[in-house]
Protein backbone atom coordinates (compact mmCIF):
# COMPACT_ATOMS: atom_id res chain seq x y z
CA UNK A 1 0.00 0.00 0.00
CA UNK A 2 1.55 3.82 -1.02
CA UNK A 3 0.08 6.53 0.66
CA UNK A 4 -0.09 9.93 -1.67
CA UNK A 5 0.04 13.51 0.53
CA UNK A 6 -0.74 16.18 -2.22
CA UNK A 7 1.32 19.14 -0.55
CA UNK A 8 -0.89 22.51 -1.81
CA UNK A 9 1.28 25.50 -2.96
CA UNK A 10 0.34 27.40 0.42
CA UNK A 11 1.34 24.05 2.66
CA UNK A 12 5.07 24.28 2.23
CA UNK A 13 6.34 23.39 5.91
CA UNK A 14 7.86 20.15 6.66
CA UNK A 15 5.94 20.09 9.00
CA UNK A 16 2.80 19.98 7.35
CA UNK A 17 -0.20 18.10 9.00
CA UNK A 18 -0.87 15.89 6.30
CA UNK A 19 2.92 14.61 6.46
CA UNK A 20 2.95 13.91 9.89
CA UNK A 21 2.84 10.41 10.37
CA UNK A 22 3.06 9.02 7.38
CA UNK A 23 6.36 6.85 7.02
CA UNK A 24 8.50 8.25 3.72
CA UNK A 25 9.01 4.76 2.61
CA UNK A 26 5.87 3.59 1.91
CA UNK A 27 4.66 7.45 0.98
CA UNK A 28 4.49 9.30 -2.03
CA UNK A 29 4.32 13.24 -2.15
CA UNK A 30 3.27 15.19 -5.22
CA UNK A 31 3.13 19.33 -6.00
CA UNK A 32 1.65 20.19 -8.47
CA UNK A 33 2.11 23.50 -10.45
CA UNK A 34 -1.39 24.31 -12.70
CA UNK A 35 -1.74 26.91 -15.48
CA UNK A 36 -5.50 26.92 -15.19
CA UNK A 37 -5.07 29.00 -12.45
CA UNK A 38 -4.59 31.87 -14.53
CA UNK A 39 -8.02 31.40 -16.13
CA UNK A 40 -9.85 32.34 -13.24
CA UNK A 41 -7.19 35.49 -12.15
CA UNK A 42 -4.32 36.90 -13.85
CA UNK A 43 -2.20 36.87 -10.74
CA UNK A 44 1.02 39.43 -10.39
CA UNK A 45 4.27 37.96 -12.03
CA UNK A 46 5.76 38.66 -8.90
CA UNK A 47 3.46 36.41 -7.13
CA UNK A 48 3.12 33.43 -9.36
CA UNK A 49 7.10 33.03 -9.31
CA UNK A 50 7.12 33.53 -5.50
CA UNK A 51 4.66 30.48 -5.21
CA UNK A 52 5.67 28.02 -8.11
CA UNK A 53 9.54 28.72 -7.22
CA UNK A 54 8.78 27.95 -3.26
CA UNK A 55 6.94 25.24 -4.23
CA UNK A 56 10.08 23.63 -6.65
CA UNK A 57 12.14 24.37 -3.34
CA UNK A 58 9.98 22.73 -1.19
CA UNK A 59 9.78 19.56 -3.53
CA UNK A 60 13.42 19.55 -3.42
CA UNK A 61 14.25 20.26 0.37
CA UNK A 62 11.53 17.16 0.44
CA UNK A 63 13.28 14.86 -1.44
CA UNK A 64 16.78 15.66 0.06
CA UNK A 65 14.96 14.77 3.22
CA UNK A 66 14.51 11.13 1.77
CA UNK A 67 11.03 11.58 0.95
CA UNK A 68 9.27 10.15 -2.61
CA UNK A 69 8.49 13.32 -4.05
CA UNK A 70 6.89 14.40 -7.93
CA UNK A 71 6.48 18.10 -8.95
CA UNK A 72 4.16 17.71 -11.71
CA UNK A 73 3.53 20.78 -13.99
CA UNK A 74 0.02 20.67 -15.34
CA UNK A 75 -3.17 22.85 -17.30
CA UNK A 76 -5.22 21.63 -14.42
CA UNK A 77 -5.81 19.28 -11.47
CA UNK A 78 -8.06 17.26 -13.09
CA UNK A 79 -5.66 16.31 -16.14
CA UNK A 80 -2.71 15.58 -13.95
CA UNK A 81 -4.10 13.82 -10.20
CA UNK A 82 -5.70 11.39 -11.22
CA UNK A 83 -3.26 9.96 -13.37
CA UNK A 84 -0.31 10.42 -11.01
CA UNK A 85 -2.40 8.26 -8.41
CA UNK A 86 -3.04 5.74 -10.53
CA UNK A 87 0.26 5.09 -11.86
CA UNK A 88 2.03 5.51 -8.45
CA UNK A 89 -0.46 2.72 -7.25
CA UNK A 90 -1.68 5.38 -4.80
CA UNK A 91 -4.50 3.90 -2.44
CA UNK A 92 -5.23 6.64 -0.08
CA UNK A 93 -4.93 10.47 -0.73
CA UNK A 94 -3.93 12.67 2.48
CA UNK A 95 -4.48 16.36 1.61
CA UNK A 96 -3.98 18.98 4.69
CA UNK A 97 -6.83 21.18 4.85
CA UNK A 98 -6.80 24.57 2.77
CA UNK A 99 -6.73 27.72 4.14
CA UNK A 100 -9.47 29.09 1.12
CA UNK A 101 -12.89 27.98 1.28
CA UNK A 102 -12.91 27.67 -2.76
CA UNK A 103 -10.03 25.34 -3.13
CA UNK A 104 -11.04 22.86 -0.98
CA UNK A 105 -14.37 22.62 -2.88
CA UNK A 106 -12.66 22.73 -5.88
CA UNK A 107 -10.43 19.41 -4.75
CA UNK A 108 -13.69 18.09 -3.65
CA UNK A 109 -15.32 18.13 -7.16
CA UNK A 110 -12.45 15.89 -8.63
CA UNK A 111 -12.88 12.90 -10.15
CA UNK A 112 -10.28 10.61 -8.25
CA UNK A 113 -9.63 7.03 -8.53
CA UNK A 114 -8.87 6.57 -4.50
CA UNK A 115 -10.45 7.49 -1.65
CA UNK A 116 -9.03 11.29 -0.29
CA UNK A 117 -8.50 12.09 3.73
CA UNK A 118 -9.03 15.38 4.48
CA UNK A 119 -6.44 16.10 7.39
CA UNK A 120 -6.83 18.93 10.29
CA UNK A 121 -4.57 22.22 9.35
CA UNK A 122 -1.66 23.03 11.80
CA UNK A 123 -0.38 25.77 9.37
CA UNK A 124 -2.49 28.59 12.15
CA UNK A 125 -2.42 28.80 15.95
CA UNK A 126 -6.52 28.40 16.42
CA UNK A 127 -8.05 26.00 14.40
CA UNK A 128 -11.52 26.89 13.18
CA UNK A 129 -13.42 24.36 15.88
CA UNK A 130 -11.08 26.23 18.62
CA UNK A 131 -11.95 29.54 16.70
CA UNK A 132 -15.87 28.96 16.39
CA UNK A 133 -15.85 27.78 20.31
CA UNK A 134 -14.22 31.24 20.99
CA UNK A 135 -16.51 33.28 18.55
CA UNK A 136 -19.55 31.57 19.91
CA UNK A 137 -19.17 33.53 23.32
CA UNK A 138 -19.63 37.09 21.26
CA UNK A 139 -22.28 39.07 19.75
CA UNK A 140 -19.69 41.15 18.24
CA UNK A 141 -16.18 40.24 17.72
CA UNK A 142 -13.30 42.53 18.20
CA UNK A 143 -9.35 41.84 17.58
CA UNK A 144 -8.78 43.46 21.19
CA UNK A 145 -10.68 40.48 23.03
CA UNK A 146 -9.41 37.69 20.88
CA UNK A 147 -5.72 38.80 20.93
CA UNK A 148 -5.84 38.98 24.91
CA UNK A 149 -7.15 35.45 24.52
CA UNK A 150 -4.51 34.46 22.62
CA UNK A 151 -1.84 35.95 24.79
CA UNK A 152 -3.35 34.31 27.33
CA UNK A 153 -3.75 30.59 25.50
CA UNK A 154 -0.61 30.11 24.09
CA UNK A 155 1.74 32.35 27.28
CA UNK A 156 3.22 35.38 24.94
CA UNK A 157 4.49 38.22 26.05
CA UNK A 158 3.04 37.20 29.31
CA UNK A 159 4.26 37.23 33.07
CA UNK A 160 3.13 34.51 35.33
CA UNK A 161 0.93 31.15 34.85
CA UNK A 162 -2.64 30.51 34.43
CA UNK A 163 -5.54 32.61 35.62
CA UNK A 164 -3.91 35.04 37.31
CA UNK A 165 -0.77 35.66 34.49
CA UNK A 166 -0.33 39.65 33.53
CA UNK A 167 0.70 41.19 30.29
CA UNK A 168 4.64 41.79 30.20
CA UNK A 169 4.94 45.05 30.95
CA UNK A 170 1.05 45.66 32.27
CA UNK A 171 -0.62 46.77 29.44
CA UNK A 172 -1.63 44.69 26.14
CA UNK A 173 -0.79 47.18 23.88
CA UNK A 174 1.24 49.83 23.13
CA UNK A 175 -1.04 51.77 20.01
CA UNK A 176 -0.05 55.11 21.48
CA UNK A 177 4.08 54.78 21.55
CA UNK A 178 3.51 52.88 18.00
CA UNK A 179 1.03 55.28 15.57
CA UNK A 180 4.00 58.29 14.81
CA UNK A 181 4.14 60.42 11.44
CA UNK A 182 7.38 60.38 9.83
CA UNK A 183 9.73 62.50 10.49
CA UNK A 184 11.90 64.73 7.77
CA UNK A 185 14.39 62.11 6.23
CA UNK A 186 13.16 59.11 7.12
CA UNK A 187 14.98 56.13 5.94
CA UNK A 188 14.41 52.51 7.30
CA UNK A 189 17.06 49.55 7.00
CA UNK A 190 17.43 47.75 3.37
CA UNK A 191 15.63 44.87 3.19
CA UNK A 192 17.31 41.70 2.75
CA UNK A 193 17.49 40.32 -0.52
CA UNK A 194 17.91 37.30 -2.88
CA UNK A 195 19.70 36.82 -6.55
CA UNK A 196 17.19 33.72 -8.31
CA UNK A 197 19.01 30.57 -8.59
CA UNK A 198 18.41 27.98 -11.42
CA UNK A 199 15.09 27.56 -10.02
CA UNK A 200 13.79 30.20 -9.78
CA UNK A 201 15.00 31.38 -13.40
CA UNK A 202 13.19 28.28 -14.73
CA UNK A 203 9.67 29.95 -13.30
CA UNK A 204 11.08 32.82 -14.74
CA UNK A 205 11.45 31.27 -18.22
CA UNK A 206 8.03 29.69 -17.78
CA UNK A 207 6.03 33.07 -17.20
CA UNK A 208 7.92 34.39 -20.11
CA UNK A 209 6.17 31.73 -22.19
CA UNK A 210 2.67 31.64 -21.07
CA UNK A 211 2.75 35.75 -21.30
CA UNK A 212 3.95 34.90 -25.16
CA UNK A 213 0.96 32.65 -25.20
CA UNK A 214 -1.39 35.01 -23.42
CA UNK A 215 -0.45 37.17 -26.50
CA UNK A 216 -0.91 34.83 -29.21
CA UNK A 217 -4.46 34.13 -27.75
CA UNK A 218 -5.30 38.13 -27.17
CA UNK A 219 -5.11 38.14 -23.84
CA UNK A 220 -3.44 41.21 -22.06
CA UNK A 221 -0.32 40.63 -20.51
CA UNK A 222 0.20 39.60 -16.56
CA UNK A 223 0.19 42.78 -14.29
CA UNK A 224 3.62 43.55 -12.46
CA UNK A 225 7.32 43.22 -13.09
CA UNK A 226 9.26 39.76 -13.84
CA UNK A 227 12.32 41.53 -12.76
CA UNK A 228 14.04 42.36 -10.75
CA UNK A 229 12.98 39.52 -8.38
CA UNK A 230 14.54 39.73 -4.89
CA UNK A 231 12.06 37.44 -2.70
CA UNK A 232 13.31 34.34 -0.70
CA UNK A 233 11.60 30.64 -2.50
CA UNK A 234 12.43 28.27 0.42
CA UNK A 235 12.21 28.11 4.15
CA UNK A 236 16.19 28.22 4.79
CA UNK A 237 15.25 31.43 2.63
CA UNK A 238 12.65 32.76 5.05
CA UNK A 239 14.75 32.01 8.10
CA UNK A 240 16.87 34.59 6.75
CA UNK A 241 14.75 37.39 6.42
CA UNK A 242 13.37 36.53 10.05
CA UNK A 243 16.71 36.93 11.30
CA UNK A 244 17.61 40.10 9.49
CA UNK A 245 14.33 41.66 10.73
CA UNK A 246 15.01 40.76 14.00
CA UNK A 247 18.25 42.11 13.25
CA UNK A 248 18.07 44.73 11.96
CA UNK A 249 14.15 46.58 11.53
CA UNK A 250 12.46 45.09 15.03
CA UNK A 251 13.45 48.06 17.18
CA UNK A 252 12.46 50.51 14.96
CA UNK A 253 9.06 48.44 14.20
CA UNK A 254 6.70 50.26 16.43
CA UNK A 255 6.98 53.92 16.32
CA UNK A 256 6.61 54.22 12.39
CA UNK A 257 4.93 50.79 11.53
CA UNK A 258 1.83 52.94 9.92
CA UNK A 259 4.04 55.46 8.62
CA UNK A 260 4.29 56.18 4.27
CA UNK A 261 7.45 57.12 3.20
CA UNK A 262 8.11 57.94 -0.89
CA UNK A 263 10.95 55.85 -1.94
CA UNK A 264 11.36 53.69 1.41
CA UNK A 265 8.55 51.16 0.56
CA UNK A 266 9.18 48.48 3.49
CA UNK A 267 10.79 50.96 6.52
CA UNK A 268 10.56 48.66 9.20
CA UNK A 269 8.34 45.91 8.38
CA UNK A 270 8.71 42.68 8.89
CA UNK A 271 7.82 41.15 5.03
CA UNK A 272 7.57 37.95 6.95
CA UNK A 273 3.57 37.38 5.32
CA UNK A 274 4.48 35.65 2.57
CA UNK A 275 6.24 33.21 3.86
CA UNK A 276 3.73 32.71 6.73
CA UNK A 277 1.13 32.67 4.08
CA UNK A 278 2.93 29.56 1.91
CA UNK A 279 3.42 27.79 5.27
CA UNK A 280 7.12 28.41 4.99
CA UNK A 281 7.08 29.15 8.10
CA UNK A 282 4.87 28.69 10.77
CA UNK A 283 3.43 31.35 13.39
CA UNK A 284 4.51 30.32 16.31
CA UNK A 285 7.72 29.85 15.69
CA UNK A 286 8.26 33.11 14.92
CA UNK A 287 6.22 34.56 17.72
CA UNK A 288 8.48 32.43 19.87
CA UNK A 289 11.51 33.28 17.99
CA UNK A 290 10.49 36.83 18.39
CA UNK A 291 9.80 36.61 22.07
CA UNK A 292 13.31 34.90 22.25
CA UNK A 293 15.49 38.17 20.32
CA UNK A 294 13.16 40.72 22.57
CA UNK A 295 14.19 39.67 25.45
CA UNK A 296 18.23 39.00 24.19
CA UNK A 297 18.29 42.30 22.18
CA UNK A 298 16.02 43.78 25.09
CA UNK A 299 14.63 45.68 21.86
CA UNK A 300 11.12 48.01 23.35
CA UNK A 301 8.10 46.12 24.10
CA UNK A 302 6.39 48.55 22.29
CA UNK A 303 7.82 47.20 18.80
CA UNK A 304 8.09 43.77 20.19
CA UNK A 305 4.21 43.43 20.84
CA UNK A 306 3.40 45.58 17.63
CA UNK A 307 4.45 43.01 15.34
CA UNK A 308 3.53 39.89 17.89
CA UNK A 309 0.18 41.65 17.63
CA UNK A 310 0.14 41.16 13.67
CA UNK A 311 0.28 37.39 14.23
CA UNK A 312 -1.11 36.52 17.04
CA UNK A 313 -3.58 38.66 17.05
CA UNK A 314 -4.73 39.79 13.47
CA UNK A 315 -3.83 37.47 11.12
CA UNK A 316 -5.23 34.48 13.26
CA UNK A 317 -8.10 36.87 13.75
CA UNK A 318 -8.86 37.52 9.87
CA UNK A 319 -8.31 33.52 9.47
CA UNK A 320 -11.05 33.12 12.45
CA UNK A 321 -13.58 34.98 10.90
CA UNK A 322 -13.24 33.93 7.30
CA UNK A 323 -14.15 30.40 8.48
CA UNK A 324 -17.05 31.70 10.75
CA UNK A 325 -18.57 33.96 8.82
CA UNK A 326 -19.25 31.17 6.25
CA UNK A 327 -19.50 31.54 2.41
CA UNK A 328 -21.92 33.81 2.42
CA UNK A 329 -19.65 36.35 3.56
CA UNK A 330 -17.67 37.58 -0.12
CA UNK A 331 -20.63 38.16 -1.92
CA UNK A 332 -22.02 41.54 0.50
CA UNK A 333 -21.96 44.72 -0.26
CA UNK A 334 -23.62 46.46 2.99
CA UNK A 335 -22.92 50.36 1.27
CA UNK A 336 -24.32 49.16 -1.91
CA UNK A 337 -21.04 50.31 -3.57
CA UNK A 338 -21.48 49.21 -7.59
CA UNK A 339 -18.40 51.65 -9.04
CA UNK A 340 -16.44 49.67 -11.33
CA UNK A 341 -12.82 49.80 -10.57
CA UNK A 342 -10.79 52.45 -12.37
CA UNK A 343 -8.33 51.73 -15.03
CA UNK A 344 -5.06 52.71 -12.75
CA UNK A 345 -5.74 50.01 -10.92
CA UNK A 346 -5.24 47.00 -13.76
CA UNK A 347 -2.54 49.53 -15.03
CA UNK A 348 -0.50 49.83 -11.61
CA UNK A 349 -0.49 53.55 -12.42
CA UNK A 350 -1.81 56.90 -13.43
CA UNK A 351 -4.45 58.31 -11.60
CA UNK A 352 -2.47 61.58 -10.79
CA UNK A 353 -2.35 61.28 -7.29
CA UNK A 354 0.84 60.55 -5.78
CA UNK A 355 -0.09 58.70 -3.09
CA UNK A 356 -1.62 56.32 -5.35
CA UNK A 357 0.31 56.42 -8.09
CA UNK A 358 3.40 55.64 -5.40
CA UNK A 359 2.28 52.87 -4.14
CA UNK A 360 0.70 51.43 -7.38
CA UNK A 361 4.16 51.86 -8.79
CA UNK A 362 5.98 50.16 -5.63
CA UNK A 363 3.28 47.21 -5.77
CA UNK A 364 4.00 46.63 -9.89
CA UNK A 365 7.51 46.67 -8.98
CA UNK A 366 7.34 43.73 -5.68
CA UNK A 367 4.01 42.38 -5.22
CA UNK A 368 4.10 44.56 -2.02
CA UNK A 369 2.96 46.82 -0.10
CA UNK A 370 2.10 47.65 4.26
CA UNK A 371 -0.48 46.95 5.55
CA UNK A 372 -0.97 50.81 6.43
CA UNK A 373 -0.50 51.61 2.11
CA UNK A 374 -3.04 48.92 1.80
CA UNK A 375 -6.28 50.09 4.02
CA UNK A 376 -5.70 54.23 4.43
CA UNK A 377 -4.70 54.71 0.68
CA UNK A 378 -5.95 51.69 -1.57
CA UNK A 379 -8.94 50.65 0.61
CA UNK A 380 -10.00 54.17 1.62
CA UNK A 381 -9.89 55.40 -1.99
CA UNK A 382 -12.04 51.79 -2.91
CA UNK A 383 -14.38 52.85 0.35
CA UNK A 384 -14.53 56.72 -0.78
CA UNK A 385 -15.35 56.05 -4.34
CA UNK A 386 -17.78 53.41 -3.83
CA UNK A 387 -16.09 50.78 -6.17
CA UNK A 388 -17.58 47.47 -6.20
CA UNK A 389 -16.26 44.94 -3.16
CA UNK A 390 -16.12 41.94 -5.07
CA UNK A 391 -13.94 43.69 -7.81
CA UNK A 392 -11.67 45.31 -5.45
CA UNK A 393 -11.30 41.87 -3.52
CA UNK A 394 -10.40 39.81 -6.68
CA UNK A 395 -8.06 42.65 -7.91
CA UNK A 396 -6.14 42.71 -3.96
CA UNK A 397 -6.14 38.70 -4.40
CA UNK A 398 -4.11 38.56 -7.46
CA UNK A 399 -2.22 41.89 -7.28
CA UNK A 400 -0.64 40.93 -3.95
CA UNK A 401 2.34 38.57 -3.19
CA UNK A 402 1.03 37.52 -0.12
CA UNK A 403 -2.88 37.53 -1.00
CA UNK A 404 -5.08 34.37 -0.64
CA UNK A 405 -8.57 33.92 -0.28
CA UNK A 406 -9.20 33.87 3.20
CA UNK A 407 -6.36 36.89 3.24
CA UNK A 408 -8.33 39.50 1.13
CA UNK A 409 -12.24 38.91 2.15
CA UNK A 410 -11.99 39.77 5.58
CA UNK A 411 -9.41 42.47 4.80
CA UNK A 412 -10.74 43.76 1.96
CA UNK A 413 -14.79 43.32 2.43
CA UNK A 414 -14.68 44.34 6.16
CA UNK A 415 -11.64 46.09 6.91
CA UNK A 416 -11.46 47.96 4.33
CA UNK A 417 -14.80 48.68 2.55
CA UNK A 418 -16.73 48.07 5.44
CA UNK A 419 -18.75 45.93 3.01
CA UNK A 420 -20.11 43.61 5.84
CA UNK A 421 -21.65 46.40 7.64
CA UNK A 422 -19.41 46.24 10.54
CA UNK A 423 -19.04 42.45 11.43
CA UNK A 424 -15.18 42.67 11.60
CA UNK A 425 -14.92 46.80 11.96
CA UNK A 426 -16.24 49.14 14.42
CA UNK A 427 -16.74 51.75 11.97
CA UNK A 428 -15.83 52.86 8.15
CA UNK A 429 -11.72 53.62 7.86
CA UNK A 430 -12.69 56.19 6.02
CA UNK A 431 -10.09 59.50 5.78
CA UNK A 432 -9.41 62.42 3.85
CA UNK A 433 -6.47 64.11 2.67
CA UNK A 434 -5.43 65.07 5.83
CA UNK A 435 -4.64 61.82 7.39
CA UNK A 436 -3.17 60.86 4.25
CA UNK A 437 -0.70 64.23 4.75
CA UNK A 438 0.14 63.65 8.38
CA UNK A 439 1.47 60.21 8.03
CA UNK A 440 2.98 60.42 4.93
CA UNK A 441 5.26 62.39 2.31
CA UNK A 442 3.38 61.90 -0.69
CA UNK A 443 1.44 65.03 -0.62
CA UNK A 444 4.61 67.45 -0.96
CA UNK A 445 5.26 65.21 -4.54
CA UNK A 446 1.34 66.17 -5.69
CA UNK A 447 -0.20 68.40 -7.88
CA UNK A 448 -3.27 68.34 -5.50
CA UNK A 449 -4.07 70.06 -2.53
CA UNK A 450 -4.67 68.04 0.51
CA UNK A 451 -6.33 71.32 2.58
CA UNK A 452 -9.17 72.03 -0.47
CA UNK A 453 -11.98 70.44 -0.39
CA UNK A 454 -13.25 71.71 -3.76
CA UNK A 455 -11.99 73.38 -6.70
CA UNK A 456 -9.62 71.83 -9.41
CA UNK A 457 -6.75 71.81 -6.82
CA UNK A 458 -9.02 69.82 -4.85
CA UNK A 459 -7.47 66.83 -3.37
CA UNK A 460 -9.72 64.02 -4.78
CA UNK A 461 -10.01 61.82 -1.19
CA UNK A 462 -10.90 64.94 -0.13
CA UNK A 463 -13.86 65.27 -2.44
CA UNK A 464 -14.81 61.73 -1.85
CA UNK A 465 -14.46 61.49 1.60
CA UNK A 466 -17.51 64.40 2.45
CA UNK A 467 -19.05 62.81 -0.78
CA UNK A 468 -19.22 59.79 1.14
CA UNK A 469 -20.33 60.91 4.44
CA UNK A 470 -23.14 62.67 2.69
CA UNK A 471 -24.08 60.12 0.39
CA UNK A 472 -24.70 57.81 3.73
CA UNK A 473 -25.85 60.52 6.03
CA UNK A 474 -28.56 58.84 7.28
CA UNK A 475 -26.79 55.35 7.63
CA UNK A 476 -24.01 56.96 9.84
CA UNK A 477 -26.61 58.96 11.68
CA UNK A 478 -26.78 56.84 14.72
CA UNK A 479 -23.32 55.18 14.65
CA UNK A 480 -21.58 56.20 17.75
CA UNK A 481 -18.05 55.86 15.99
CA UNK A 482 -19.19 58.45 13.47
CA UNK A 483 -20.83 60.71 15.39
CA UNK A 484 -18.38 63.50 15.40
CA UNK A 485 -17.52 63.38 11.83
CA UNK A 486 -21.15 63.10 11.35
CA UNK A 487 -21.49 66.38 13.28
CA UNK A 488 -19.16 68.28 11.28
CA UNK A 489 -20.56 67.05 8.02
CA UNK A 490 -23.91 68.82 9.46
CA UNK A 491 -21.93 72.42 9.53
CA UNK A 492 -20.85 71.90 5.87
CA UNK A 493 -22.66 74.81 3.59
CA UNK A 494 -25.24 72.69 1.49
CA UNK A 495 -24.11 74.88 -1.23
CA UNK A 496 -20.23 73.69 -0.88
CA UNK A 497 -21.58 69.65 -0.04
CA UNK A 498 -23.21 70.60 -3.98
CA UNK A 499 -20.37 71.65 -5.19
CA UNK A 500 -17.92 68.70 -3.90
CA UNK A 501 -21.06 66.16 -4.88
CA UNK A 502 -20.85 67.40 -8.43
CA UNK A 503 -16.83 66.91 -8.66
CA UNK A 504 -16.91 63.58 -6.84
CA UNK A 505 -19.04 62.30 -9.31
CA UNK A 506 -16.82 63.90 -11.99
CA UNK A 507 -13.90 62.70 -10.59
CA UNK A 508 -15.59 59.10 -11.46
CA UNK A 509 -17.07 59.44 -14.76
CA UNK A 510 -13.31 61.70 -15.50
CA UNK A 511 -10.94 58.86 -16.02
CA UNK A 512 -11.44 55.73 -14.36
CA UNK A 513 -12.39 52.43 -16.84
CA UNK A 514 -13.68 49.35 -16.24
CA UNK A 515 -11.05 46.87 -15.43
Amino acid sequence: MTTGVWVLGDQLHPDQAALVGCDPATTRVVLIESASVLARRAYHRQKLVLVWSAMRHAAADLAAAGWQVDLLEAESFASALPAWLQSHRITELRVMEPADRPFRDQIERLDLPVPLRWVASNAFLWSQEAFAVWASGYRQWRLELFYREGRRRFAVLMEGEGASATPLGGQWNFDRENRRPPRKGLVGPEPLIFEPDALTQAVMDKLRRLDAQRAEAGLPPLPGSLEPFHWGVSRAQALQVLEHFIATRLAGFGPYQDAMVSGQPTLWHALLSPYLNLGLLHPLEVIRRLEEAGREQQAPLASLEGVIRQILGWREFTHGLYHWFGPDYPTLNHLEAHEPLPAFLGELGGSGMACLDTVLGELATTGYAHHIQRLMVLANYGLLAGLDPQALTAWFHHMFIDGFDWVMQTNVIGMGLFADGGRLASKPYAASGAYIQRMSTYCSGCGYDPKQRTGPQACPFNVLYWDFLARHRQRFAGHPRMALVMQQLAKRDPAELEQIRRQAQAHREAGPKAV
